[in-house]
């Protein structure tokens, strides 16, 4: 019989290799954008291509996470295995931007490639993390999400390492994570939880629309995504258009994208912590209202002094993504166990493809309305997912979630 102080051990030290794997992998997701004001120094750009180097890693991702959970991808494969090949190939896409010219659409069809090979790394690590869960499913969800959010947050920070105008470094260092990420999920071990999922079941996808409890989680995770990437993908030319007005350098600008991005990551692990214990409808409505009303005081903020926009951005940076893994946590407690993974499929795939869309609108919103009411349309969606999140609360199903914390 294994002790139980072994499995403790063997289970932290798995988590942590996965959580590092992460970091590295998803350093691939944002390193195009990181290094698109170097580009914009050299190449000019449309408005709609700058915003197609993010928009269309969310692309890619989505089409392959549905053709992963269609064809079962991560029951057919070892799930560490798949890891470290789609780590690889996100490698590979990065290796191959490096040969193209910035301003093709060839570059921007090396970050389509890049997001289809994270959808075998982001879910996989999702299910090999869950497969340790024992109560404890908020926070190990939670410490995945941080994991997205550092390694979205670290291409700002390489851009660091380079010279200002050499748009390579990002992408280069993020395709050596991405190569030592496939090496250190090898590393680490399923928990006991690691099963064959349910086959895809289209039929399920109805009960995101009919089944109100449902629904509403879905509702709410839409408000939260409707505004989480869009301000990841531009926060970087936000930090640069404040510090250039003010004369300091495009490394400090970089470094406070970091630190607004990178700041999330430890929100998540503690927003997971308080959701398993006060309730997961709770968390995500207090979440979603600081993160709605810093969307709105951000821009008003552009003409401010620093000692007043970086509190403000910092506030934003930690409450936009810190009930991210509570939806996806909420959507396991509340749909029949046979149908979740289908169900948990649907949502990413709705998330993100409303981020495409996002992503893509933004860029010609802030060149009509100024950087000083950027930000303001994002407010629009998390104020929604409040409403959302507190009707959930109100449901007698609500107490199927965190233990009946709601």
């Amino acid at each position: 019989m294994a002790n139980p102080a072994d499995t403790d051990s063997g289970k932290w030290l798995s988590i942590t290799l996965i959580v590092l794997a992460q970091i590295l992998a998803l350093s691939v997701w944002f390193s195009g954008t990181a290094a698109l004001p170097a580009i914009l120094e050299v190449y000019t750009l449309g408005a709609g291509k700058q915003a197609a180097l993010t928009s269309s890693v969310q692309a890619g991702f989505v089409l392959a996470a549905l053709f992963s959970a269609v064809f079962s991808l991560p029951d057919r494969f070892n799930p560490r295995h798949l890891f470290a090949g789609g780590a690889l190939i996100a490698a590979a896409s990065n290796l191959l931007a490096l040969q193209l010219a910035p301003d093709s659409w060839w570059l921007v069809f090396s970050r389509f490639t890049a997001g289809a090979a994270l959808a075998l790394v982001y879910p996989v690590g999702m299910k090999l993390a869950a497969s340790w869960a024992k109560g404890d499913a908020g926070l190990l969800v939670g410490l995945l999400v941080g994991a997205l959010t550092l390694g979205s947050a670290s291409p700002f920070l390489l851009s660091i390492s380079g010279a200002s105008s050499d748009w390579q470094t990002p992408i280069r260092l993020a395709a050596i994570g991405a190569g030592l990420a496939a090496v250190t999920i090898l590393f680490a071990r399923g928990g006991p939880g690691l099963r064959p999922a349910a086959r895809f079941d289209p039929g399920a996808i109805l009960l995101a629309v009919r089944n109100p409890a449902l629904r509403l989680a879905n509702l709410g995770y839409l408000g939260h995504m409707w505004e989480l990437y869009a301000m990841w993908a531009w926060i970087g030319a936000f930090s640069h258009a404040y510090w250039n007005a003010r004369g300091a350098s495009a490394n400090l600008a970089d470094l406070t994208a970091f630190a607004v991005i990178g700041s999330g990551a430890l929100a998540c692990v503690v927003a997971g912590g308080l959701a398993d214990q006060f309730g997961r409808t709770r968390v995500t409505s207090v979440a979603m209202a600081i993160s709605g009303s810093c969307a709105l005081l951000a821009g008003l903020a552009f003409n401010a002094p620093p000692w007043v926009l970086m509190p403000i951005l910092i506030i934003w940076g930690l409450s936009i993504i810190a009930d991210s893994a509570q939806f996806s946590t909420a959507i396991t407690e509340l749909a029949p166990p046979d149908r979740a993974g289908t169900l948990l499929t649907v949502q990413t795939a709705l998330g993100f493809t409303l981020t495409i869309l996002m992503v893509q609108i933004l860029p010609s919103w802030i060149a009509f309305a100024g950087w000083s009411w950027a930000f303001a349309p994002l407010a629009i969606g998390p104020f929604l997912g409040v409403w959302a999140m507190l009707s959930l609360r109100r449901l007698p199903e609500a107490k199927k979630m965190a233990s009946g914390k709601r």
